[in-house]
């Protein structure tokens, strides 16, 4: 269901949009939809979305916005993230609220992952 002037979808420019894919699939579950070669979409994950065929991909570095999923085991998590092929590039640690890391996946996004699991 479509929400009146809510966030309702987002969409992630990918280097190799099957790396991503296949990133996905292995850690989180994800399905995806293609249409053409150069987008795919996703859904039921939180919130709806797709990555589209980019050279510019989404870096804290480069000011962009940080999707931040969440787990109840953040170290089984972070072990699926590396198993599937992401990059952990801000390894865990401590905030106010919580413990988060941040990953790369293979199509050059960043994303992290919080818990308030373990504290």
């Amino acid at each position: 269901m479509h929400e009146h002037e809510k966030i309702d979808y987002v969409e992630f420019g990918s280097r190799d949009i099957e790396r991503s894919k296949a990133f996905f699939r292995s850690a989180f579950g994800w399905d995806f939809e293609d249409f053409g070669p150069e987008y795919t979409a996703f859904t039921g994950e939180g919130l709806d979305g797709g990555f589209f065929k980019s050279e510019m991909c989404a870096l804290t570095e480069s000011g962009s916005a940080l999707i931040v999923f969440y787990s109840s085991e953040l170290e089984g998590t972070k072990q699926k993230v590396e198993n599937a092929g992401g990059e952990v590039v801000k390894p865990v640690f401590s905030f106010p609220g919580g413990r988060r890391f941040h990953f790369v996946e293979p199509g050059g996004n960043e994303f992290a992952v919080w818990s308030d699991q373990g504290l």
